[in-house]
């Protein structure tokens, strides 16, 4: 099929991408690769170009299966337990995050990752836009951890990495991190960084011979684990919403039934 055509429609819609995005389906990125694997069909034709646009009476299908018209969007904070990969599923069929939230909730993907014995405060979101906007390091959102260590604490080797570091070849950005409390051999240790790398805490860590036995979040940007409890999940209300992250556009119409 060629790309369609959409100069003469009174409406333009937007992307096909980034409503798939909005409909929690997956993050933009992501859902330009599933166009380009043929796995999109909009009103019943198959969408082979990601300048394709959606306008409220198309029909979209992901995998054959008729996707809804994107609701408002929400936020959630949820306590990680760890034990959990972040991931829709695993190819080593470990339990997920996903897998865990209560029965009813829409179809969410995560805000950034925590990797499987990581724990703490994840972002869920019905919106795959406002999640690649929300991992963006150019947001400038701090996110904050406590770090339970092995080995011997150098505060001034904690205090350098605000000046970015490399191990092991690979480059990382500021580092915010103090020493809190230390008993014999193990410390509890403030970190808190703007880039996220894959794994930073802990490789950075192992750079300085220190071994990370517990690491939780407990801040990502304004939003805090608070007095969450261990897979203990809360929607944040739309107006802290709004407040938090400005530039929400106005919630769409109400989702069509089928």
């Amino acid at each position: 099929m060629t790309k369609r055509d959409d100069t003469n429609r009174p409406e333009r819609g937007e992307r096909i991408a980034k409503w798939l995005a909005r409909s929690g389906i997956a993050s933009r990125r992501d859902a330009e690769r599933m166009v380009e694997e043929g796995r999109v069909r909009l009103n019943g034709e198959a969408v082979t170009h990601p300048a394709t646009f959606v306008v409220a009476s198309d029909v979209v299908q992901v995998d054959g299966a008729v996707v809804e018209t994107p609701e408002r969007t929400r936020l959630w904070r949820y306590h990680k337990p760890d034990g959990l990969v972040t991931t829709h599923r695993d190819p080593e069929g470990r339990p997920t995050v996903f897998a865990s939230l209560p029965e009813g909730m829409p179809r969410v993907i995560s805000i950034g990752r925590l990797d499987l014995n990581s724990e703490g405060l994840l972002l869920l979101t019905n919106d795959g836009e406002l999640a690649r906007r929300l991992e963006l390091p150019s947001n400038g959102w701090l996110r904050r951890y406590r770090v339970r260590v092995f080995g011997m604490v150098d505060e001034a080797q904690l205090k350098a990495l605000a000046d970015g570091s490399v191990f092991e070849g690979v480059r990382y950005g500021p580092i915010e991190a103090g020493l809190d409390s230390r008993k014999g051999d193990n410390a509890w240790l403030t970190v808190a960084l703007r880039e996220g790398k894959n794994r930073e805490v802990r490789k950075v860590m192992r750079g300085l011979n220190l071994h990370v036995s517990r690491l939780i979040r407990t801040a990502y940007g304004p939003f805090q684990l608070g007095t969450l409890q261990r897979s203990e999940l809360e929607e944040v209300p739309g107006k802290v919403l709004r407040e938090q992250i400005p530039g929400l556009g106005p919630s769409p119409r109400p989702s069509r039934k089928s």
